[in-house]
């Protein structure tokens, strides 16, 4: 986001001396993107940013995917995947569970209750949607509050911990972890990267971190997550650093975490059904972040306001409910903490009673996001405990009867026949 912010104190002329009270330099640190050929910021630390104690194997989260074969729609229904009382000792980065992923971006749900430990994501960034909940994202770059319907944009190698308001209530989070980095469609930005008059939202509505987040402390572990030889092509380390990473006291750049609020995005609408990328919000690379918001709708007399069917020829669309009443899914089973997921391959559109239920309507009160990808998705362990089977079959007015198992089930990995009535 090349979008200059400058923080607490930094020396007037980069890669010069900087000295403390006592005379002694501060260590600077570059943190930039595609091999100082990007965005980048300059921080300025009390100790060396490189010196670690210890490092040992993190074991992470379970990362396998399934393949979704046979091909078929799903409703990940996320609100059951965590009971409220365990909640409360999860916390936003070790508990995640792994819905749907592929190599370019991985998809998950947390629902948290405590503080997480220091946590970096060194395989790309992160977008996190905050369904509900409120709290301090602490950072190297300082301070960052959430509220409900934040995303937060966390950019790739950002030392981090969630912190919860603590007031007894739950985050519930939906972490959208990229194998790249996320900004900005390219649409909307000017070939100097300003957000330009057409876009959906502007500068103004970004917030990053105002002043230095300056914490003392030695030997301080920071949970990694990176590039390595496993299954999922991701590792994890447990780096236990000499001195506190938060005890930056000054930063200036374009790279930086921030939040965007989805009550801030100004809707785009037109007399007939406008296409889904007028709804974009972020791009990553082979994917892209859109939300559907309380808006007016079409206004053409004989305007069709729920979506037409269409066949997803170069992607999977994943919808995550998060508000409202959302015209196109009713009598689906789909409600607020649902996902669903329509691959490529399959037409898909509303239910079919919701297209004449739909007409005449003025106004759509519905809150969603939704992650378009262009390499198919595979289902991780949060996304198979979450589905309901039911759901492929609700075009046809019909009920799923019981799974008629081949040779391989969807336990191991294996395909599975479903019959319906």
């Amino acid at each position: 986001m090349a979008f200059y912010r400058q923080v607490g104190t930094i020396p007037a002329k980069r890669h010069t001396q900087f000295r403390t009270d006592d005379g002694g330099l501060h260590y600077e640190e570059l943190m930039g993107e595609e091999g100082f050929s990007s965005d980048s910021s300059l921080l300025y630390h009390r100790g060396v940013p490189s010196a670690i104690v210890d490092s040992q194997v993190w074991e992470l989260p379970d990362l396998s995917t399934h393949a979704n074969h046979p091909l078929k729609p799903r409703h990940l229904k996320l609100h059951g995947l965590f009971e409220d009382t365990a909640a409360e000792e999860c916390d936003a980065v070790q508990d995640r569970r792994l819905v749907l992923g592929n190599a370019d971006v991985r998809l998950s749900y947390v629902v948290a209750g405590t503080v997480s430990p220091y946590y970096r994501n060194a395989t790309g960034d992160e977008c996190v949607y905050v369904e509900t909940g409120e709290g301090v994202l602490e950072t190297v770059f300082g301070e960052l509050p959430y509220r409900t319907g934040d995303y937060v944009v966390i950019p790739r190698a950002t030392t981090h911990r969630w912190v919860p308001k603590g007031d007894g209530a739950l985050d519930r989070l939906y972490a959208i972890e990229a194998s790249s980095h996320i900004a900005p469609p390219r649409r909307y930005l000017s070939r100097y990267g300003q957000l330009l008059e057409h876009a959906p939202y502007c500068e103004r509505d970004l917030d990053g971190p105002d002043e230095p987040l300056l914490v003392e402390g030695e030997d301080v572990e920071v949970l990694v997550k990176h590039r390595g030889q496993s299954p999922s092509g991701i590792v994890g380390t447990r780096m236990t650093y000499a001195t506190h990473p938060f005890d930056v006291v000054g930063w200036d750049g374009c790279l930086y975490p921030y939040t965007f609020n989805i009550a801030d995005f100004e809707p785009i609408t037109g007399r007939i059904h406008q296409p889904p990328p007028v709804h974009q919000v972020f791009e990553g690379h082979n994917f892209v972040v859109c939300n559907f918001v309380p808006r007016k709708v079409d206004y053409h007399p004989l305007a069709v306001p729920v979506p037409y069917y269409h066949s997803n020829v170069d992607s999977d669309e994943v919808m995550f409910y998060v508000g409202g009443d959302y015209e196109a899914r009713k009598g689906s089973g789909i409600n607020i903490g649902s996902i669903s997921l329509h691959p490529g391959g399959y037409a898909h559109g509303p239910q079919p009673s919701a297209i004449e239920a739909s007409l005449g309507a003025e106004a759509f009160d519905e809150l969603a996001v939704m992650v378009d990808t262009f390499r198919p998705l595979d289902l991780g362990e949060g996304g198979l405990a979450a589905e309901d089977p039911a759901y492929a079959w609700t075009w046809a007015g019909r009920s799923l009867v019981e799974p008629v198992e081949t040779e391989g089930g969807p336990d191991d990995g294996g395909p599975a026949v479903y019959s319906n009535s």
